[in-house]
């Protein structure tokens, strides 16, 4: 610490042994991944994302190639044109998404999928993020495995008591997902936390 000097740079293509492709191509290639898994999304949602800035402009040029749409705020909302839109009322299944699941890390505006009552009972401190289970689409709980000798236990902990057909729903993902993450276990069980 405190040495000073000129510091050595290289170039990536160096590194690399090739060039480096288009940087227009590359965001390009970038904004509609990001769209694929999380559209549709407002250019600070991609920018929370990608940890790229002012992104407003730099979309301007791929508008021709998406589909936009505008929000209950009327902020701009960028999809890929061929991407499914359900209808608003459709059904979302039960899931249960993994600790740092970019679902809930993926937009500037979390309250798409998460209250901001139940950030704090996921986001904990030293930037831990738990595991989650969905029902309609919002994050309702957490989950984990407790294991023991050949025994695992997927342990549900809701934010608010479930109707019956909710928790029989989670049971019915539950079981298969602990079996796929626990399969050496010799017993397996799954239940809801008090």
């Amino acid at each position: 610490m405190g040495v000073g000097g000129t510091p050595a740079y290289a170039e990536a293509e160096g590194w690399l042994g090739s060039a480096l492709a288009d940087p227009a191509e590359s965001f390009r290639a970038l904004v509609l991944r990001y769209l694929a898994a999380f559209g549709p999304a407002s250019a600070r949602d991609i920018g929370t994302w990608s940890g790229l800035t002012r992104l407003a402009g730099a979309l301007a040029p791929l508008h021709p190639d998406l589909r936009t749409f505008r929000d209950e705020r009327g902020v701009e909302l960028f999809d890929l044109p061929d991407a499914p839109l359900p209808p608003a009322d459709t059904p979302a299944p039960p899931r249960f998404l993994p600790e740092y699941d970019n679902l809930i890390l993926a937009h500037a505006d979390r309250t798409r999928v998460i209250a901001d009552a139940d950030r704090p009972r996921v986001f904990l401190s030293a930037a831990r993020v738990l595991g989650t289970f969905l029902l309609d689409g919002v994050v309702a709980g957490t989950w984990k495995v407790e294991r023991a000798p050949r025994a695992a236990t997927l342990v549900i902990t809701p934010f608010a008591p479930l109707p019956d057909a909710d928790r029989d729903a989670l049971l019915a993902e539950a079981e298969p997902l602990l079996r796929f993450i626990e399969d050496s276990a010799e017993a397996r069980t799954v239940r809801f936390a008090q």
